[in-house]
């Protein structure tokens, strides 16, 4: 149902079993995927790419130019994939061409109510943001991540998956994956052992990414030092490797 008090322009395209409220704008260069509920007074701007079985909320501000002022009108994207919420007053701007023109958000993700994701963010799937949680622009945030309430990312940090940020917490440099995070600026307080669980990690794979942990932050090692005793451990894995790999790929350094 698309009520007759929204604003839709020439060109948008609106999937089937779209609900759009009153007083919504969607702009020409959008499109919507099937199943979506877009309640009223939400503004969709683009070009901006929708998937399946989105929710928006009121007030929310989806596809906006981005703030940063080397922008110039360039037609840059905002790509979101399926079955996510974004709560009241969310805004979620597209990307720049000093990046790749590019921001894109995965799948079954939460953005609680004033959330902000800025320009060329790359947000993986099954994430949380709870509110007023803030990324600048270029952050990466990983699958499974939880980012609490009152949060503020420096531009291009990476956040690990599995991740998990304390409310309140400043963060300036990468999180590695599974890594809780607490303070301002934020520093590591051990592994996200409960969200591992929950998701189906085994208890063996979590002992493992532990015993990690302890040789990256409790041995007075260097990080390179770190990883060259983690890798002559017995037990690699996947899973193990994602931690490794979230080290060896940071650019900012990461938080210790």
């Amino acid at each position: 149902m698309i009520h007759p008090q929204a604003i839709i322009e020439p060109g948008a395209v609106i999937g089937e079993n779209v609900t759009i409220g009153p007083w919504t704008y969607i702009a020409g260069n959008v499109v919507i995927g099937d199943n979506c509920e877009i309640s009223s007074h939400v503004v969709i701007n683009g070009p901006t790419r929708l998937g399946k079985g989105n929710r928006i909320f009121q007030f929310a501000s989806i596809g906006e130019d981005c703030q940063d002022l080397k922008y110039a009108g360039e037609p840059t994207e905002l790509v979101i994939g399926d079955n996510n919420t974004f709560r009241e007053s969310c805004t979620i701007h597209r990307g720049t061409i000093q990046d790749n023109s590019i921001t894109q958000i995965g799948s079954n993700n939460l953005f609680m109510a004033y959330t902000h994701v800025a320009h060329d963010c790359v947000v993986g799937s099954h994430c949380i943001f709870a509110n007023n949680a803030s990324i600048a622009g270029h952050v990466h945030v990983g699958d499974h991540a939880i980012i609490g309430g009152m949060v503020g990312v420096h531009q291009f940090c990476h956040i690990g998956a599995h991740s998990f940020i304390a409310g309140n917490a400043l963060i300036l440099k990468d999180v590695p994956a599974y890594v809780m995070a607490s303070g301002q600026p934020a520093k590591p307080f051990g592994l996200n052992s409960e969200g591992l669980r929950r998701r189906g990690f085994s208890n063996d794979t979590i002992l493992t990414i532990k015993r990690a942990y302890k040789i990256m932050y409790r041995q007075g090692l260097s990080v390179a030092e770190a990883l060259n005793k983690i890798s002559e451990m017995p037990a690699q894995s996947s899973e193990l490797q994602l931690f490794c790999d979230s080290i060896k790929t940071s650019n900012r350094g990461i938080i210790r």
